[in-house]
Order: structure tokens, then C-alpha cells, then sequence
């Protein structure tokens, strides 16, 4: 959406903005980044990353001494 106030932003903060978010996305493989702005300008960068497991299911003799009343 475009608004009415717009925030000028130096360019070493710009670079040094960009650096962040690089870095953020650097090496993730699942997960997600978040940016925070407040009134235009950006107060918060988020890295939430997920851990893909890929661990297979006991087979049914672990299962039974692990869960016996199933």
C-alpha cells in the first residue's frame, strides 16, 4: 500500500539493512523471515528455522513396548 510518509534511509543503513537480511536467509533451508516495520521503518528481523527430521517409524515390536495398551 502506498503511503503518504515516506521514510528516507541512508545508504549505509540500507547496506547494513541488506547485510542482516542476507545473513538471515543465509543457510536456511526451511523456515521463514520476518520483518518488523513501524512507521516505516524496520525495527526487528525475525529467523524462525524448522529442523526436518527423517526419522522412521519404530516397527511394530518397538511400538507395543513403547505404547503396550495399543
Amino acid at each position: 500500500m502506498p503511503s503518504g510518509n515516506r521514510t528516507s534511509i541512508s545508504n549505509s543503513d540500507a547496506e547494513a539493512i541488506t547485510k542482516k537480511l542476507l545473513g538471515a536467509l543465509r543457510g536456511l533451508r526451511f523456515g521463514a523471515v520476518e520483518i518488523t516495520v513501524h512507521e516505516g521503518r524496520i525495527v526487528q528481523i525475525e529467523r524462525k528455522e524448522k529442523l526436518r527430521l527423517n526419522i522412521g517409524c519404530p516397527d511394530e515390536t518397538d511400538r507395543e513396548a513403547i505404547h503396550p495398551d495399543r
